[in-house]
């Protein structure tokens, strides 16, 4: 029996990726939702590739899928707050057509996730002014975030200046708990700090969505000696789905439903789908979360 008040998504990055548009461009948007139905997933997050909410609401419909959320670069330190703001309402304003229910925001500045840099070290930070900048721009993004019936989730992500649990807890002080939830990324923070689980359960009456992504452990120490990129590691195959890596999700998935979470959460595993068949590791993902998650922990 499925925990009430959870829904379980797939993102379409293991079909399509929006960092490197070449990998997976031969797969439509029919293809992808498809799939994803096939695959018994309730929803999704938008796509770079997606279209506008007129037609993308028709192509959902008919697959009985949703819209969790999306993804938002946020260049505050950089820009300031006037032009983040201006985007974000736009993005808002279309996530709020297709009712989602979360808005993705990291902030990119200095990020170093989309270059050929090391992925394992070099990782940018903040001075104080900047942490300022930042955190006093996302509660008001927070606001706008609100005012569309959205929450605004923030992703720690490797590569950035928000990636390690200590980086979290400075976001989390310095933030309004009203304004700016997080999201919990499972690879991201095992990558990163080599502990998946400290940071849910410290933060996790304060998480508002939920990113599931495996790691392979043999691949990542490979990538970490050999000093890879981001993109070069996940097309190493770093990450996969719950399921196929080093991670426990039985455990993460009891913190989540002790604390009684409600919201999303979306497998998610940046793969390349010439090597990793989509429609294959949805397929192994959902057996594993019937089989493992639900099937061991009943609803609370």
């Amino acid at each position: 029996m499925q925990t009430p008040g959870i829904h379980w998504g797939i993102s379409p990055i293991g079909w399509r990726n929006d960092d490197m548009p070449e990998i997976g461009a031969e797969n439509t948007l029919a293809h992808v939702l498809s799939d994803m139905a096939l695959a018994r997933f309730e929803g999704t997050e938008m796509g770079g590739f997606f279209p506008k909410a007129s037609i993308l609401r028709k192509e959902l419909e008919l697959r009985g899928l949703k819209i969790a959320g999306q993804w938002f670069n946020s260049y505050l330190i950089r820009d300031g707050i006037t032009p983040v703001l201006a985007a974000f309402r736009e993005q808002c304003r279309n996530l709020q057509a297709v009712g989602a229910d979360v808005v993705v925001v990291s902030e990119q500045t200095y990020s170093i996730q989309g270059t050929a840099q090391n992925i394992f070290t070099g990782k940018p930070s903040f001075t104080d002014d900047e942490w300022a900048k930042l955190c006093a721009g996302l509660n008001q993004l927070g606001s706008q975030a609100r005012d569309y019936g959205l929450k605004l989730v923030y992703h720690h992500h490797m590569g950035t200046g928000i990636q390690t649990l200590d980086e979290v807890d400075r976001l989390m002080a310095a933030t309004d708990p009203e304004l700016v939830q997080l999201l919990y990324d499972s690879g991201h923070i095992y990558v990163s700090d080599g502990d998946d689980l400290s940071l849910l359960r410290k933060y996790v009456h304060r998480i508002g969505h939920v990113h599931f992504k495996d790691v392979r452990q043999q691949i990542l120490e490979a990538c970490r000696l050999d000093g890879r990129s981001f993109l070069q590691a996940f097309l190493a195959g770093m990450f996969t789905v719950p399921g196929d890596g080093a991670l426990d999700f039985s455990k993460a998935y009891e913190i989540l439903t002790q604390a009684h979470y409600q919201g999303w959460i979306i497998v998610e595993a940046e793969q390349d789908p010439r090597v990793a068949h989509p429609l294959e590791y949805a397929l192994k993902a959902r057996r594993y979360i019937d089989e493992v998650l639900i099937a061991d922990h009943p609803a609370l």
